[in-house]
């Protein structure tokens, strides 16, 4: 018996950890997203780069279900989480950070990460106080050194810098095993030796874990990411290695000569 067409795309979604086919999304008459296809591997690092309104901000929030396409499909691992809400999404693998800090400042750092950590455990509506051998204590532990937080693990979020806000919210996205991070921006605002850091995290993460990067930092995007894509106009106007990004002078005029910011 002949495989439906449904069931043929699901297959051939089936090995990749994101898998986008036609996805579109329009604000009103405003087309921010236009036929957007991308397939994205297990373990694959790739940075998504473009101007400001190429809609690259608008292709996570798809993903992620925050703002759920007009039109398209969606696979992650092989399912359909197109209509799918964030939390699902979360359940399955997916993790996310954003241009805005969202952490609790009045906490400890160990305490956010933590609190991200048992937020995605079977135990999470537990009233228990935790005690200091849990597993999940231990699990934010570790997490917390693999962002090079551990010297300030019992500082509040409001006495850290900015780039340890920015590295504590990195240990957040990877809380509860993730298999995929959509990470937003996470350079913007950085010094120079904060950015260094930065690169150094994002090179050390578990080879399984895979990552999209929206970075207007093309030098770190480049570092860290093993494929690129090129937005334009909410459209994917060219995919390459780093080295054919960089060199591309259509990529030049677009994205060096646009104004990013």
């Amino acid at each position: 018996m002949m495989a439906s067409v449904a069931e043929r795309l699901s297959a051939a979604g089936a090995g990749n950890a994101l898998e986008l086919r036609g996805v579109s999304r329009l604000f009103g008459a405003l087309v921010a997203l236009d036929d957007v296809t991308m397939s994205v591997r297990p373990g694959e690092r790739r940075a998504v780069l473009g101007s400001n309104g190429a809609g690259k901000t608008t292709l996570f929030n798809a993903v992620t279900g925050d703002f759920p396409p007009s039109s398209g499909v969606i696979r992650f691992f092989g399912e359909d989480v197109t209509w799918f809400p964030p939390h699902e999404r979360i359940r399955r693998g997916l993790r996310r950070t954003y241009q805005i800090s969202l952490l609790f400042g009045g906490l400890r750092v160990l305490d956010n990460v933590y609190l991200a950590c048992r937020g995605v455990s079977r135990g999470r509506f537990s009233l228990l106080r935790p005690r200091r051998n849990e597993g999940l204590m231990q699990s934010a532990i570790d997490l917390v050194e693999a962002v090079h937080l551990t010297g300030v693990r019992d500082r509040t979020v409001a006495e850290l810098s900015y780039g340890e806000q920015r590295q504590l919210e990195i240990a957040l996205a990877l809380a509860g095993a993730p298999r995929f991070i959509l990470f937003d921006e996470p350079a913007a605002g950085l010094s120079p030796s904060e950015r260094a850091e930065l690169v150094e995290i994002l090179g050390s993460l578990p080879s399984h874990i895979g990552y999209i990067i929206i970075e207007h930092d093309m030098d770190v995007a480049l570092r860290v990411a093993e494929s690129v894509s090129m937005m334009h106009n909410g459209r994917i106007l060219k995919e390459g290695t780093p080295a054919e990004i960089e060199s591309d002078p259509e990529v030049q005029e677009l994205y060096l000569g646009g104004g990013h910011g």
